[in-house]
């Protein structure tokens, strides 16, 4: 395993923090608490590029707290967001451009999530392929509970640390996990997790849980796994609650994450396994009927739209 000593000047060059501008750009997200937009920043790209060059260069960069945003949920829940400001997202990418092809090439061939390349699509085959053609038809369905707000800090570091062993990156990825969070006026410090929102925090994610993945790999478990959405594909049932067993025990002990046993189950295929939006059965791929309502309806949108444009021909 090839370890890194020195990529912090990486991070200082000005070609590099222009494409992780570009890429943040592209991405239009919404301003942070200092109420800068992406279009504020590009007004006066040079000199503020180069001002952020000059805090890293200097070490006075800090991270600012991100905002919190709640997102409704299907069921009626929210989704808590963290948002970083602007420069802070940019400098995130930046990094995020420099670590990801350092830690994607020895994640898990199963692991799907946020990584170049790779799509749900590409998850949803590969446990399609593990039923139909292997055979495993007993699927243990995992959920976990706030997954990104539970990332233990000490264990992120200790996981980068592995291969990166420049503490001017590690501190700045420090900065980043203990920048608190702003509720409306009030600041609240963040102890544990990566807030999503974050543009680092999928990858220190699956860096996090590719300690799960390589263990059940040395157990000769068959998992497909798309961020937080875990499959493990057994030939028997007794396999799959031994699997489970070992698995809840990996991310609960060692990963310190909270496994969500109303939601988590055991499956057999010819029943149907749901898995990012799709029901795959021993014989048959379908859009899960929770998600059929909202995609008829996006396509009832899409055709209302497109419809005086045909009647003009």
């Amino acid at each position: 395993m090839t370890v890194y000593y020195s990529l912090y000047g990486q991070l200082l060059d000005i070609n590099n923090l222009h494409r992780g501008f570009k890429k943040v750009k592209s991405a239009k997200g919404a301003a942070g608490i200092d109420g800068q937009s992406v279009g504020a920043f590009a007004s006066n790209l040079e000199m503020n590029l180069k001002q952020l060059q000059l805090e890293l260069q200097t070490k006075q960069y800090r991270a600012q707290p991100v905002k919190r945003v709640e997102i409704p949920k299907g069921d009626g829940g929210v989704r808590l967001l963290g948002i970083p400001a602007v420069r802070d997202r940019i400098v995130q990418q930046t990094l995020l451009n420099i670590l990801q092809p350092i830690f994607d090439i020895d994640f898990h061939p199963s692991s799907y999530g946020y990584r170049p390349k790779r799509s749900c699509h590409d998850a949803i085959s590969k446990a399609t392929v593990f039923i139909r053609k292997h055979h495993l038809d007993w699927v243990v369905d995992m959920d976990l509970s706030k997954c990104f707000d539970l990332l233990d800090h000490e264990l992120i570091i200790s996981s980068v640390k592995r291969k990166i062993k420049d503490g001017s990156i590690l501190k700045l990825l420090n900065q980043f996990l203990k920048s608190g969070v702003m509720i409306g006026h009030n600041w609240e410090a963040s102890v544990v997790g990566s807030p999503q929102g974050g543009v680092i925090s999928p990858l220190l994610a699956n860096i996090y849980l590719d300690a799960f993945d390589q263990e059940m790999k040395k157990r000769t478990h068959r998992i497909v796994r798309y961020a937080d959405d875990i499959l493990i594909l057994c030939r028997t049932e007794k396999a799959a609650q031994r699997a489970l067993m070992t698995a809840t025990q990996i991310l609960e002990k060692d990963l310190k994450l909270t496994v969500n046993q109303k939601k988590t189950h055991i499956a057999h295929s010819s029943k149907g396994v749901k898995f990012l939006g799709v029901e795959i059965g021993s014989q048959w791929t379908r859009i899960q009927t929770s998600k059929l309502k909202g995609f008829k309806q996006k396509v009832k949108q899409f055709i209302f739209r497109i419809k005086p444009i045909d009647d003009r021909f």
